[in-house]
Order: C-alpha cells, then structure tokens, then sequence
C-alpha cells in the first residue's frame, strides 16, 4: 500500500458525486455517499447509466475523501462504469478505509479482484444472457470473494432466472457470498421473479432498486447506482 501522502496526490476521472439512499445489497436503506468512476468496459443492453461509459472530471483522492467527510455519512459507494478499470480507484478505496469509511466496491465482475483492499466490501455483478455480456465473467473471482461479499443477477426474462439457477446451484456460488437476483422492472415482473424464487425455494435474496422506488426517474443528486 503506497503512503497516504502520495495516495491523496492520485487523480482518478469521476462522472458524478451524490448523496442517496443506497439501494440494493446489505446496505438497503442507509445514507449513502456515490463516488461514480467513468468508463466502462461492457455494454449491457439495460444499462441506465450510459453516460458514465467515457469522460468524467480529473478529481484527486484527497478531494473524494474530502468530499466524502463533508457528507457526513459512514458509508461510500465507489461504482461506475467499470470502477476497477482505473488503477487509482484501488487507491482511492484503501484511502477512504483509512479514513473509517464502511466501502462499498460495485463491480461487473469482468475484471480481477486482485488488490481490492481487505475490508472492502465487493458486489460483483454477475452478467446473464440477457446483458448481452455473461461470456465476460471472470472465472477467478468466486475464489476472492469472502463474507459479506455479494454477487447480484440482474435478470430480464424467465430464460434470464433459469440460467442464473443453474449457475448458482451448479458453482456453489451461495456459499461463498449472498446471492441477490433483481428483475429489471420495466421489463420482468418482481411478483413473477419474487414467485420463481419460492417455487423453487432458490437460496439466494431477492431484490429491488429501493432507489427507484423512492426516487423515481433519476432526480439531480439522488441518482442510484448502475444496474451494469
């Protein structure tokens, strides 16, 4: 781990920066502060940020951790886009660690896990077929994942929730981390995913955005994080 000094003089590029509830995992419902990386690596075909794909504001570690102290919230989301695509957001988390953050990493699981800092919490996004990108998946890291780590299926139609059962069921996936399955609202029913789930008594936590829930359509300042 380099020194807090030269960490802080790090310069990563940021699409945005807010204050939201969090949405979806174990931290539901708490306040939470977005760091939203830009860049991204996949192209998912229900993405809804796809302004984050390029771009982004040169901001410094040190500002993002002070940033986040003036929000006055324990918890931080670092998201993207693809956050691990730049090496400066492995700084920038063991950063905000050492500054008492509970971190939150939100990840497409394309990428190694190698680096991410102990103490980090790791979502990984599992890509079905119906993304267009379940082929992307990095097959090494279910072997990084420890507790209170979790993997979200994000799914579009009934091909989408077979798929997804299989894959957990057949990798042993749930126990290794929380499992979460979420529909895509505008597309697949969350009665009939919430259904599925208890016919086939399916180990894993269902799921929905909270924050759209809440929020509606994408308010300036409490936008919530990338379903991709």
């Amino acid at each position: 781990m380099r020194s807090r000094l030269r960490s802080f003089k790090e310069v990563l590029r940021v699409t945005e920066t807010f204050l939201s509830i969090q949405g979806e995992g174990d931290d539901t419902g708490w306040p939470c502060f977005f760091i939203r990386l830009a860049g991204c690596n996949l192209r998912c075909s229900y993405c809804d940020t796809r302004y984050a794909y390029q771009g982004g504001e040169e901001r410094s570690v040190a500002d993002l951790v002070e940033e986040w102290r003036k929000a006055r919230v324990s918890r931080v989301l670092v998201t993207g886009g693809e956050p691990l695509l730049q090496d400066g957001s492995i700084i920038l988390m063991d950063a905000l660690l050492a500054a008492g953050a509970r971190v939150i990493l939100e990840t497409n699981g394309s990428l190694p896990l190698e680096g991410v800092p102990a103490g980090v919490v790791k979502v990984l996004d599992r890509k079905t077929p119906g993304s267009g990108m379940s082929e992307r998946w990095n097959l090494q890291n279910a072997e990084n994942l420890t507790h209170g780590d979790q993997v979200k299926f994000v799914l579009v139609s009934r091909e989408d929730y077979e798929w997804a059962r299989r894959e957990v069921l057949s990798t042993g996936l749930h126990r290794r981390a929380q499992v979460l399955f979420s529909p895509v609202i505008s597309i697949l029913s969350p009665m009939i995913l919430a259904h599925w789930i208890l016919e086939d008594r399916l180990p894993v936590r269902f799921q929905v955005q909270l924050h759209k829930i809440v929020w509606g359509g994408g308010q300036e300042g409490i936008r919530g994080p990338c379903l991709c």
